[in-house]
């Protein structure tokens, strides 16, 4: 019945109806009810008002910053309208209070990078790491990788003859195949032999089996190194030093496996690894350039 629809029956029935949501966005929606709405979880959906949201976002805002407390709004937003689909009389939606009171806090994108000024400090105090921090660190910067599909990545998804690496899923749903530079084979390679049986490239000793806590060694790379970053700005580092070498645009969208949407010119171009193979090796030949005698 409709009025014993619980929000946590809700979230799981939208999972059950989505199975092809990418990983991210399942960890995503699940830590939205495990812990910013936990006190509602048994509620009945339908018993969500207006200014239960409007309390709970700016809690959210005061507790864990104004992102999250935003996000998790999108995605009750999202599970209500599907609950609202699949049944009948259901009442408007209670986040439609966060447009009309225009209570949506601003957010603005990031622009931060490490820039070749700061670039060996921060080299040299990941050199200092331990070799799973260390080499996890490298890749982001080589890759532009996104920090769950580093923590995720498996022996499987990585052919080092073939020099290239494979994500099944990624953040939008599309695959992902990628080449891999000759300095990252070779640290692979390094990794691979002292693997063990860990089907992941950075194992972890918690129950999932792969790395999850990144904020430690972030933390003492920011001191060692004096420069202030986060796993993302690599991201941006990594795009940002492509660019600055004149890599084609749609080279660029595919590296970062950012969809042309609504560019017709787009579609009609297949990029494969082989053809990204050279701007890889320009951008990673650029770090350690810019890294100097850090390297």
């Amino acid at each position: 019945m409709v009025a014993k629809l619980t929000l946590a029956d809700a979230f799981d029935r939208f999972f059950e109806a989505r199975p092809h949501l990418s990983s991210h966005t399942v960890d995503g929606y699940s830590r939205t009810i495990k812990l910013y709405l936990k006190t509602w979880r048994k509620q009945p959906i339908k018993a969500i008002s207006r200014q239960m949201v409007l309390k709970r976002h700016q809690d959210i805002s005061n507790e864990s910053g104004k992102t999250t407390a935003n996000n998790v709004m999108r995605h009750l937003r999202s599970v209500y309208n599907f609950a609202a689909a699949t049944h009948d009389d259901f009442p408007p939606n209670p986040v439609q209070i966060l447009t009309q009171a225009r209570a949506w806090h601003r957010e603005q994108r990031r622009q931060t990078v490490v820039t070749a000024q700061v670039l060996p400090l921060w080299w040299k105090a990941v050199r200092a790491e331990p070799d799973y921090s260390r080499d996890f660190l490298r890749m982001a910067l080589f890759t532009g990788m996104r920090r769950g599909e580093l923590l995720k990545l498996r022996w499987e998804n990585v052919d080092l003859k073939a020099r290239t690496l494979h994500l099944p899923t990624t953040k939008n749903g599309d695959p992902l195949h990628l080449p891999l530079s000759a300095f990252l084979v070779e640290m692979l390679e390094d990794r691979f032999e002292r693997s063990g049986t860990s089907p992941y490239v950075f194992p972890g000793p918690g129950e999932q089996g792969h790395l999850v806590e990144t904020k430690k060694f972030l933390l003492r790379v920011v001191t060692g190194s004096g420069v202030s970053f986060t796993l993302h700005d690599l991201r941006r580092t990594f795009i940002t030093i492509a660019e600055s070498l004149d890599v084609p645009y749609y080279a660029l969208k595919r590296l970062l496996n950012h969809r042309a949407t609504g560019d017709v010119t787009g579609g009609y171009i297949v990029v494969n690894a082989e053809r990204l193979r050279g701007p890889v090796e320009q951008v990673a030949e650029r770090i350690l350039e810019l890294v100097g005698d850090a390297a």
